[in-house]
């Protein structure tokens, strides 16, 4: 019986050791491919304005570019509940784009990505030394 779970336990060591770090080498590719279709965004300072619309009022963003032409965009349902009643605000655009801003420097599925790929690393990490003990434990 001893023999049969150590065998269990040494097969389940050795396939999340594998599943941790295959996982995170994929996941490390993905993010590659993400910030490298994400582009470059820079940083500017935007004046907040609210205008009234079509379907009722919006959050309009305006901002100067690094070529210091004047660019606005209006905000997304989850951009505009940050923003309301604040005057100015820190934002990213996309260079080489018009009307295209966002609140945060990367996109919020990277950040996804990177911790999934890390607790992935991590679990191949820990499962990789727990076989180790294990193995220099039995002798």
């Amino acid at each position: 019986m001893s023999a049969i779970s150590s065998d269990v336990t040494d097969v389940l060591l050795e396939m999340f050791t594998w599943v941790g770090f295959g996982g995170s080498a994929v996941l490390a590719v993905v993010m590659a491919i993400l910030w490298a279709a994400d582009g470059t965004w820079l940083p500017a300072e935007a004046i907040v304005d609210t205008e009234r619309g079509p379907t009722g009022e919006v959050t309009v963003v305006r901002w100067f570019d690094a070529d210091g032409d004047a660019n606005s965009a209006v905000a997304g349902p989850a951009e505009a509940s940050a923003l309301a009643g604040r005057e100015q605000a820190d934002i990213w655009y996309r260079h080489g784009w018009t009307g295209r801003m966002r609140l945060q420097r990367r996109p919020p599925g990277l950040r996804a990505v990177t911790l999934a790929a890390a607790g992935l690393f991590a679990l191949g990490v820990l499962c990789l030394v727990s076989g180790w003990v294990v193995f220099f434990l039995r002798g």
